[in-house]
C-alpha cells in the first residue's frame, strides 16, 4: 500500500501548484486568442490535402495510443477507478482517429475504406468527440486527491477488459455509420455541411465538453492531471467550434486549423506525463547519488572501525579458535568476531556447531577424532556459517593442543576467508575457458594488440583468413600485415579508441600470405586498464564479390519487372485519357481555348505512350511481330534515314556482308534500335566522326556461352554500330543499359534508348555486347539468331571439319583474366604451345626470356602505358621475324577507321568460335612476314 509520499510521485496523484495554473492558463488564453483570429476566416477554402488527414490522424493515434499507455502504467500501480476510465478515454480517441481515417473520402480510397457511406466519416467524427469527453466525466465524477475507488481484482483483467469495451464500442459504432447510415440524419451534402452538423456538434461542444469542464474545475482539489485536462477539453471545443461549426465545408481554413488545435489538445496530457517521468528520473538520480555518498560513509566508517581493530588484535588477522576435543568453544579472537560474526562472548562456551553448516557436522566430528588421534589437519577448505546465515569459504590448519603432561585435550584452529579468492579464481578459470573457446571456435578473426601494434593474441581462425598460423603473428606489428593503403585509417581507429571513444566499426584490409588483400570489417575496443586493443574482423572478400554479381543480376531484373509494372499500369491510365479526352475535345470544339487545352493533353497522353512503349522494350513485354527480314536491306534502309538525320559532318559508313543470313525479328523494333544506337553515337561525336554499320554471320561456340549465361550456342546474325566519338568511361558501361540512366545533360535524353534496344534484344532471343575506350569511341553488337535452323549442321560441319592445329609457339597476350583462360583453352586445344601475359610489360618480359616464340596473339586495347599495337612494334625491334595476331572486341572496320591499326594487320574480332581462331592462327603462321 502506498505512503502520502509514494502516491505524491504519480501525476495522477499530485496536487497542481500554481505554477501550473499559470502555465496552463497562459496555454488556454494563447489558444483562445488564436481561436478568435482564427474564426472570421473559418470559411476562406484552401487547398485539399488529403495526406495532411493520413499525417494529422496518423500522428493523433500516436500520441492518444502512448499516453493511454502511460496512464495505464499509472493505473496498475494506483488501481484506481477513475484513472482506469481516463485511460480507456484516450485509447478510445486513438481507435476512433484511426477507423475515422480508413473511411475518410480521398485519402486511401476515393469514398474511403470499410464500405464507408457518405456520412460515415461525419458521424464517426461526432462519435469520436463524444465519446472522449463523456468518459473525462466519468473520471472527472469518480476521482479524489487519493486516485478514488480501487479495483478489487486483477489489473491485467481489467485493463484488458477496458480494452475490449473500446473495441467492441468502436465496432459497434462504425457498423452503425457504416451499415446503417441510413437511419441517421443527413450532415454532409456535396462535400459542404449542413445546418444539422452545426446543431449536433454545438450540443456535442457545448454540452458533452462543458460538462466534464465545470465537474473538473468543482472538483476540488485540483490534481497536475485534472489541470492539463482542463486544458485539453478546451483545446477539443476549439477543434469542434472551427472544423465542425464555424467552418463550412472540408479543407476550409477552419477544417486545418480545428485539426491542429486537435493535435495540441492530443499532446498537453502526453506532454506533462512525459515532462513528469523526466522529473522523476532527476529525483531518482538524486536518490541514487544520496545513497552513493552514504554508502561511501558507511564503508569510511567500516574501515576506520576495522583500523581500530586491528591495532588491538593479538598476534594473528586470521580467525584463532580454540575448542574442547567434544567441540565446545574455549577461546575467541576478534579475528574470528570478524569473521563469523559471533563476539567473544556469545561464542566461548558454546558448541562449534554455531558456525557449521548441518551437512558439514560430520565432517567436523571426522576432524576431531583425527585430532584425539594426534593427526593434524593443513589448508582444509571447506564451508562456515556466518552468523547472519552467510556461507564463508575458509582455508583451515588444524593442530592438537596439549596439556602439560601431553595430553591431548582439544584443538587449535586458524581460519582464513578465501571466499573472495574462491570467487575471483571461479571468474577467472571460467573467463578464461570462455575465452579460449572463443577463440579455438571462432570463424572471426580475433586479435590483441598492445599500445604499440604489436599482437600478443591472435585466433586459430587467422590461417583460414590470412595464410598464418597464430604464432608466426604473435610478437609482430600490424602494420607488416594490414594493407599499405589501409594504415592511416587504422592508426585514426586505434587512436580515437584510446581517446576514450566506444566499440567502433570500420573495415581495414590485410595482406594474406599469398600477396591476395582480404577486406575485413572490424569491431574494435580499446580497455584502459590492461592497455590492450581487441578486434573482431570478419572476412567480407567472397561475401562482397558474390553481392556484387548477385545485386548485378537482381538488379537488372528487379528494374525490368518494375518498368514493365509501371508501363502496364501507366498504359491503363493512358487509355483512359485518350479515350476521354477525345469526347472532350469533340464537347468544346466550338471553344478554341478549351479546344487547344484538350490538345495539349492529348498529346502529353501521346508522349506517355511513347515512354511505356520504351519502358516495354526494356521490360522485355512489349508486343513483338516477328518475320523472317533480310537484314542488310534492313540496314540500308536505316543508313537512308540516318543520313538528313545525322547530318554531313557524320560519315555513315555501311559494311554489309553479302551472304548475311536472315533473322526470325520485328523489324520495326529492329529499325527503331538501330536508329537509337546510331543517335547515340551522333551525341558521342559532337565535331563529326565515322559511323560504321556492318552485317555478319557468326558462330557463338560452347567457350563463349560459358562466359555468358544467357547466351545458347549457335547461328547469329551479328548487327554491329560503331561510332569514333568520345567513348564511356569504364565506370559506366554495366549501367548503361538501364533505365534512366544518361550522362547527357538535363534535357538531352530519357536514358532509355539502350535500356529499349538491350530489351528488345534479350525478348527477341538475342544478345548484346558493347565495347568502348573513352576517347577512342565505342562498338555495339546485336546479335540476332538465324531465322531457320535447317542448314545449321550443314553449315558448320565445313568450318569444324577444317580445323587445323599445330605445334608452335604462341604468346597470348589478354587483360581480361577471363577470356585469357578461354584463349588458352581453346589454343592449347589445337595442339600450340602457349606462353600467357596479362599486359605488354609482362609479354615483354617473356619474349626477353624465351628463345622461342612462333606466333605472338595480343588483344588491341590494353590497359597500362602500352597497347597491342605499341607491344608489337615493341616485340618486333627485338624479334624482327615474329609473327603476329591482333583480336579485339570492336569490329575490323570499327578498328581500321578508329586509326588503331594500319591497314594490312590482321584482326580477329571478339567474338569469335574456334574454327576462326584456327584458320587466323594458321594464316598468320603462314604469312610471308610479320604481320604489322
Amino acid at each position: 500500500m502506498q505512503t502520502a509520499n509514494e502516491r505524491n510521485i504519480f501525476l495522477s496523484t499530485t496536487l497542481a501548484s500554481s505554477r501550473d495554473r499559470r502555465v496552463a492558463l497562459a496555454v488556454v488564453g494563447v489558444s483562445a486568442a488564436l481561436f478568435a483570429c482564427a474564426v472570421p476566416f473559418a470559411t476562406v477554402p484552401l487547398t485539399p490535402v488529403p495526406a495532411f488527414v493520413a499525417s494529422y490522424q496518423s500522428m493523433l493515434a500516436l500520441n492518444d495510443l502512448i499516453t493511454a499507455i502511460l496512464l495505464y502504467s499509472q493505473f496498475g500501480l494506483l488501481r484506481s477507478r477513475s484513472l482506469l476510465l481516463l485511460a480507456s478515454g484516450y485509447l478510445f480517441t486513438a481507435v476512433a482517429a484511426i477507423v475515422h481515417l480508413m473511411t475518410y473520402p480521398g485519402v486511401f480510397a476515393q469514398a474511403g475504406l470499410l464500405g464507408a457511406g457518405p456520412q460515415t466519416t461525419a458521424w464517426l467524427y461526432m462519435v469520436w468527440h463524444g465519446g472522449f469527453p463523456l468518459l473525462v466525466l466519468g473520471y472527472a465524477l469518480l476521482k479524489d486527491r487519493d486516485g478514488g475507488a480501487k479495483i478489487r481484482g486483477s489489473v491485467g483483467g481489467a485493463i484488458l477488459a477496458s480494452i475490449i469495451a473500446v473495441g467492441v464500442t468502436m465496432s459497434v459504432m462504425t457498423w452503425v455509420a457504416i451499415a446503417r447510415h441510413e437511419i441517421l440524419p443527413i450532415i454532409v451534402s456535396g462535400g459542404h455541411f449542413n445546418p444539422t452538423l452545426v446543431d449536433v456538434a454545438s450540443v456535442v461542444g457545448f454540452l458533452a465538453i462543458a460538462a466534464p469542464l465545470l465537474v473538473l474545475w468543482f472538483r476540488r482539489p485540483h490534481l497536475v492531471i485534472d489541470i492539463w485536462l482542463m486544458v485539453v477539453l478546451c483545446a477539443w471545443l476549439f477543434d469542434i467550434a472551427l472544423s465542425a461549426i464555424f467552418n463550412a465545408a472540408r479543407f476550409d481554413l477552419g477544417f486545418y486549423a480545428g485539426r491542429l488545435y486537435g493535435a495540441c489538445a492530443a499532446s498537453f496530457v502526453l506532454a506533462a506525463l512525459l515532462v513528469h517521468n523526466v522529473q522523476l528520473q532527476a529525483q531518482l538520480a538524486r536518490l541514487l547519488a544520496l545513497l552513493r555518498r552514504e554508502a561511501i560513509s558507511e564503508r569510511e566508517r567500516h574501515t576506520e572501525r576495522e583500523r581500530l581493530f586491528s591495532a588491538v588484535v593479538e598476534s594473528s588477522n586470521d580467525a584463532i579458535i580454540t575448542k574442547a576435543l567434544d567441540g565446545t568453544i574455549t577461546g575467541w579472537n576478534p579475528a574470528a568476531e570478524r569473521l563469523f560474526g559471533y563476539t567473544a562472548a556469545e561464542a566461548i562456551g558454546a558448541r562449534i556447531d554455531i558456525i557449521v553448516p548441518p551437512d558439514r557436522r560430520a565432517e567436523v566430528r571426522d576432524i576431531l577424532d583425527r585430532i584425539a588421534r594426534g593427526e593434524a589437519v593443513e589448508d582444509h577448505d571447506t564451508l562456515r556459517v556466518h552468523k547472519d546465515g552467510a556461507e564463508v569459504h575458509v582455508a583451515l590448519s588444524i593442530s592438537p593442543m596439549r596439556s602439560v603432561s601431553g595430553e591431548i585435550v582439544g584443538a587449535s584452529k586458524i581460519a582464513r576467508d578465501v571466499t573472495e579468492a574462491k570467487r575471483t579464481q571461479q571468474a577467472l578459470n571460467q573467463e578464461i575457458e570462455e575465452r579460449r573457446r572463443i577463440f579455438e571456435t571462432s570463424q572471426d578473426l580475433i586479435l590483441v594488440t598492445d599500445t604499440r601494434g604489436n599482437f600478443v593474441q591472435v585466433s586459430p581462425s587467422s590461417m583460414t583468413i590470412l595464410g598464418y598460423r597464430p604464432e608466426e603473428m604473435i610478437g609482430h606489428s600490424a602494420i607488416e600485415f594490414i594493407h599499405p593503403d589501409d594504415l592511416d585509417s587504422t592508426r585514426e581507429e586505434m587512436r580515437a579508441a584510446r581517446h576514450g571513444r566506444q566499440m567502433r566499426n570500420f573495415e581495414t584490409r590485410y595482406v594474406r600470405k599469398d600477396g591476395q588483400p582480404v577486406t575485413l570489417t572490424w569491431m574494435g575496443t580499446w580497455s584502459e586498464p590492461v592497455r590492450r586493443h581487441f578486434f573482431v574482423g570478419r572476412d567480407l572478400t567472397e561475401k562482397q564479390e558474390a553481392e556484387a554479381r548477385l545485386r548485378q543480376v537482381q538488379k537488372m531484373d528487379a528494374v525490368g519487372q518494375l518498368t514493365g509494372g509501371v508501363a502496364h499500369d501507366f498504359n491503363n491510365i493512358l487509355t483512359v485519357i485518350t479515350g476521354t479526352i477525345g469526347i472532350l475535345g469533340e464537347a468544346v470544339a466550338d471553344r478554341p481555348e478549351l479546344a487547344s487545352i484538350a490538345k495539349l493533353i492529348d498529346d502529353a497522353a501521346e508522349r506517355g505512350a511513347q515512354l511505356t512503349k520504351h519502358l516495354l522494350a526494356f521490360a522485355r513485354k512489349q508486343p513483338l511481330q516477328p518475320r523472317e527480314i533480310d537484314v542488310n536491306s534492313l540496314m540500308v534502309e536505316a543508313a537512308k534515314l540516318l543520313h538528313p538525320t545525322l547530318g554531313e559532318q557524320i560519315q555513315i559508313s555501311p559494311l554489309l556482308a553479302e551472304d548475311a543470313w536472315t533473322a526470325l525479328v520485328d523489324p520495326n523494333q529492329l529499325t527503331t534500335a538501330v536508329l537509337n544506337l546510331a543517335l547515340n553515337a551522333r551525341d558521342a561525336m559532337p565535331d563529326g566522326g565515322k559511323l560504321v554499320l556492318e552485317t555478319r554471320n557468326v558462330y557463338l561456340d560452347e567457350g563463349y556461352a560459358s562466359m555468358h549465361n544467357e547466351v545458347a550456342p549457335g547461328n547469329y546474325v551479328m548487327i554491329a554500330v560503331s561510332d569514333t566519338g568520345s567513348g564511356i568511361p569504364t565506370a559506366n558501361l554495366d549501367r548503361v543499359f538501364e533505365p534512366f540512366f544518361t550522362t547527357k545533360e538535363v534535357g538531352r535524353g530519357t536514358g532509355l534508348g539502350l535500356s529499349m534496344v538491350f530489351g528488345f534484344v534479350k525478348q527477341s532471343g538475342g544478345h548484346i555486347k558493347i565495347y568502348s575506350e573513352e576517347g577512342h569511341g565505342t562498338t555495339v553488337r546485336i546479335y540476332l539468331p538465324r531465322s531457320t535452323g535447317l542448314h545449321q549442321i550443314d553449315a558448320e560441319a565445313p568450318a569444324l571439319a577444317d580445323i587445323q592445329g599445330g605445334h608452335e609457339v604462341v604468346l597470348i597476350v589478354e587483360d581480361d583474366p577471363l577470356v585469357r583462360k578461354y584463349v588458352i583453352t581453346q589454343i592449347r586445344g589445337l595442339g600450340y604451345t602457349t606462353l600467357d601475359a596479362a599486359n605488354a610489360r609482362e609479354a615483354l618480359d617473356i619474349i626477353d626470356n624465351n628463345e622461342r616464340i612462333d606466333l605472338l596473339f595480343t588483344d588491341v586495347i590494353m590497359p597500362g602505358p602500352m597497347n597491342g599495337r605499341h607491344l608489337v612494334d615493341e616485340a618486333l625491334k627485338r624479334r624482327p621475324g615474329l609473327k603476329t595476331l591482333f583480336t579485339s572486341g570492336y569490329t575490323e572496320n570499327a578498328i581500321v577507321h578508329h586509326g588503331r591499326l594500319d591497314s594490312g594487320v590482321l584482326l580477329l574480332a571478339k567474338p569469335y568460335r574456334k574454327s576462326d581462331l584456327a584458320r587466323m592462327i594458321r594464316q598468320a603462321l603462314s604469312s610471308g612476314g610479320s604481320a604489322n
